[in-house]
């Protein structure tokens, strides 16, 4: 999507001429800005991730907005195919990396721990009770 974005008008140009036949993959401006809002989402996300020092406790609150905002975007219905297709494959990526803090419990132990999250996060967001008891 980098490369769509630094390269903007000219997709703009090749997807507006009818005669290459790539009018489906034509994004309107409200779909440029989109695309635009989801690199930055994923950049932060990434510059989050890749810090020295990330604290423990905030991965999990962190996958989980990412997350959300991947849900959120994906049910609007009206979004570019091509624009949905990146969303679904970042929220694949994601949904693996969460996968593998189920193995790792420092993750968990880091937030009960963590005065501003205790269980209180974990009911919050949904989890059942076993996997609250087992954090």
């Amino acid at each position: 999507m980098s490369f769509a974005i630094e390269y903007k008008v000219a997709l703009k140009e090749l997807t507006s001429d009818r005669s290459n036949g790539l009018r489906e993959f034509e994004l309107d401006e409200s779909e440029w800005v989109l695309a635009e809002d989801v690199m930055k989402y994923l950049k932060d996300g990434t510059l989050f991730f890749l810090r020295a020092s990330p604290n423990l406790q905030k991965v999990i609150p962190a996958m989980d907005k990412i997350d959300e905002y991947f849900t959120t975007r994906l049910k609007d219905e009206s979004l570019n195919v091509a624009i949905c297709a990146t969303i679904i494959s970042a929220k694949s990526t994601l949904n693996k990396y969460y996968a593998l803090t189920d193995d790792m419990e420092v993750y968990r132990i880091a937030m009960v721990l963590d005065p501003r999250y205790k269980l209180h996060y974990f009911k919050k967001a949904g989890w059942d009770d076993e996997w609250i008891q087992t954090s």
